[in-house]
């Protein structure tokens, strides 16, 4: 991957965003409240290796499973899960046989979306009141508002929810809601309800590395928050390349690479 594919479109937003002096700034809540925000734009990937450096991770590692287990699940998570017939990891199967709703080319959702495609890059590009968030994996888009709004008090269920975020100092604080219970939070088919709640705290914590401290909690499906951490590589001169789930990818490159203990 390290020849990247340019994509025209995604590169002038970036030049007319930078030429307009609009990167990196946050909405002001209050008239001449305008502060400059922390930087977080850029091509990011997740990690290939373990937080340590001691190993690489496993492509059950990299596309399965967020870097810590489950909490405990309640009986009706519990059924769901035993439903489930992920193509990858311990409980895999065939893809042929496989009821994965990404393999239906379904959007997967918060926080999958960071782990689908063995943890595709995706673009981070902000500008004012808005923390945008462009996905090379099926040219997902998730917008996160900065400019003060709360959620809407009837939100609509959705695959990717509705995301509005503050900074605190360096971190930008994500909080998602509104999603529905169509899709799984990790490939090994943890099931999630339409009462899901995301709260990420995203930080730089050098130039080239990037934190997402998350907690999942849906009281329908687990007895506890779901904590956890993805850590992310700043992939400079990168642009994200054109993927498109159905003409793209039948998913059997992924079940070989499974088989073969890759």
């Amino acid at each position: 991957m390290g020849n990247r594919g340019a994509r025209a479109g995604l590169a002038a937003v970036t030049v007319i965003l930078a030429s307009a002096g609009l990167l990196g700034q946050s909405h002001p809540s209050k008239p001449g409240a305008r502060t400059a925000a922390p930087d977080l734009t850029g091509v990011w990937r997740r990690a290939r290796r373990a937080p340590d450096k001691t190993r690489q991770y496993t492509v059950y590692e990299l596309a399965g499973i967020l870097p810590s287990p489950a909490p405990p699940m309640t009986s009706w998570a519990e059924e769901k899960y035993k439903a489930a017939k992920p193509n990858i990891g311990p409980r895999g199967v065939p893809v042929a046989e496989s009821n994965d709703p990404v393999n239906n080319c379904a959007p997967p959702g918060v926080p999958r979306i960071y782990t689908s495609r063995l943890g595709a890059p995706f673009e981070i590009i902000q500008v004012p009141g808005r923390v945008i968030m462009l996905f090379e994996y099926d040219h997902f888009i998730r917008q996160i508002y900065t400019d003060g709004r709360k959620h809407p008090e009837d939100v609509n269920p959705s695959w990717m929810g509705d995301s509005v975020g503050h900074w605190e100092g360096d971190t930008l604080v994500v909080d998602t809601i509104g999603f529905n219970d169509k899709t799984w939070i990790d490939s090994d088919g943890h099931p999630h309800s339409d009462q899901l709640h995301v709260v990420e705290r995203i930080h730089r914590t050098s130039h080239d590395t990037m934190i997402d401290d998350m907690t999942i909690e849906d009281p329908k499906a687990y007895t506890k928050p779901w904590v956890s951490r993805s850590v992310f590589e700043l992939k400079a001169g990168w642009s994200l390349m054109e993927y498109v789930c159905e003409d793209s990818d039948t998913f059997n490159d992924m079940e070989k690479l499974t088989e073969s203990g890759k």
